[in-house]
């Protein structure tokens, strides 16, 4: 399971959300983040406590301190400390509202930070819920080079030494984007795979290693037309030796195979190599033909269905020209 800390949150987004600090700096790394969803406790500063779930974040805006505030001392302590003894990451304060102090000594008891924003409160719930959204998705990495061929997401797997690197430096000069080599960082966003770099430094982005010839800089070589930092995964290309394969390939493109990465099925392909087969080529053709199916076109399907009509019908094909005279 992901997880960040309260410092991190911080620190990351200090500047969009504005925030500062209203107690517990001294806490923030100690506090772990695991959910993205968030907690408002109006419910809970009512009197119902049955279902809290302490890893969300809590956010108090307008509603909960106008709430308070009818509250007599008595019956504010005890709430509020109710509230507060079932566990948060952290407190997080919207609009720049004055909070009230029980909080700040219950969260100082309890060791739990307390944030403020001058953001209103729904449009910075979606921020943030957004940014944890992106931060605690399930994450992989995979050996491989991923490509934006058409405006479609290709990742390229495969043995080492099989091409891959080489592939992509001809589709790159063939006017697509190259998006990561080597060292794929795959995050799950819903249902969707994003691809993107693992290189810690941007300086490290967007190189090929050509065997033979070395590191390859696309970005300075080919100019920001040629890259992109991120890209949806939309097909995989797996390239394995032909001798590997034992005949066990597609030839029609019926049988429709997927590949499972993080709990996502992507549209998966084999393709076998021998000498002098354009591999940049047919990506090109997978990556348009993936089009035409995402607007109901299914080639393989539709020659099938003729030739079947054909053959069980016992139709003689038309002869459009007894001759080929210009």
């Amino acid at each position: 399971m992901n997880k960040i800390t309260a410092q991190t949150l911080y620190e990351e987004k200090k500047k969009d959300f504005s925030f500062e600090i209203i107690t517990g700096e001294e806490h923030l790394h100690k506090r772990f983040i695991t959910s993205c969803d968030i907690f408002r406790p109006g419910l809970a500063l009512a009197g119902y406590t049955g279902y809290f779930l302490s890893e969300r974040i809590m956010i108090i805006g307008k509603t909960e301190t106008s709430y308070i505030k009818t509250l007599n001392e008595n019956i504010k302590a005890k709430r509020i400390a109710n509230v507060m003894k079932l566990g948060t990451p952290c407190v997080i304060v919207t609009k720049k509202l004055k909070i009230d102090e029980r909080f700040i000594d219950e969260a100082n008891k309890r060791k739990i930070p307390i944030l403020r924003t001058p953001l209103s409160t729904t449009p910075f719930i979606h921020a943030l819920s957004t940014y944890l959204d992106y931060k605690l998705a399930p994450t992989t990495y995979v050996h491989g080079t991923l490509m934006d061929i058409y405006g479609v997401g290709v990742l390229f797997l495969g043995k080492p030494g099989i091409g891959k690197s080489e592939c992509a430096l001809d589709l790159v000069e063939r006017g697509h984007r190259l998006v990561a080599d080597d060292l794929v960082k795959i995050v799950r966003r819903g249902e969707m795979l994003v691809g993107m770099g693992a290189e810690k430094s941007d300086k490290l982005k967007h190189h090929l290693e050509i065997r033979g010839v070395g590191i390859v800089d696309i970005f300075r070589i080919f100019g920001v037309k040629a890259v992109r930092l991120r890209k949806r995964i939309e097909i995989v290309i797996e390239l394995v030796y032909w001798e590997d394969t034992k005949g066990n390939y597609e030839r029609l493109g019926l049988k429709k195979k997927t590949k499972n990465i993080l709990g996502v099925k992507i549209p998966y392909i084999k393709l076998p190599l021998t000498p002098g087969k354009n591999i940049s080529v047919i990506a090109e053709v997978v990556a348009m033909n993936y089009l035409l199916k995402l607007r109901g076109i299914n080639v393989a399907k539709e020659y099938n269905d003729e030739l079947r009509r054909v053959i069980f019908k016992k139709e003689i094909p038309s002869v459009h020209f007894d001759e080929d005279i210009e």
